[in-house]
């Protein structure tokens, strides 16, 4: 039976040895993480976006969204009543010369 407790007692003293170059080397690990000068390559994940960046993606996909809704309705309204791209272009030009359409800005959209 003493022959039992021998191997455990050198199995604690081999866990307490792992442990020990675990700690070491977690501890060495620490102090390159900590020291300016050191070489050691960290990955990361991408880099974090500010609000006020995200904010700003919104607003150009909402923008984008906008003049795509407004195109197909366009479409589907020079469709509906058999108007060419040349007589809509006329149309908007004469708006925009007598001032009832402002340049370079699309009408609002009403949901129908």
């Amino acid at each position: 039976m003493k022959y039992h407790k021998a191997p455990k007692q050198l199995d604690e003293r081999e866990k307490l040895r792992k442990f020990r170059e675990l700690d070491d080397a977690f501890a060495q690990a620490l102090r390159q993480l900590e020291d300016p000068n050191s070489d050691f390559d960290i990955p990361t994940g991408p880099p974090v976006r500010s609000l006020a960046a995200l904010e700003e993606d919104d607003a150009t996909e909402r923008l984008e969204e906008r003049a795509r809704l407004f195109e197909a309705r366009l479409k589907e309204l020079m469709s509906e009543y058999g108007q060419s791209e040349t007589a809509l272009s006329t149309l908007v030009s004469t708006l925009v010369t007598f001032g009832l359409w402002p340049e370079n800005r699309s009408p609002d959209i009403t949901e129908i």
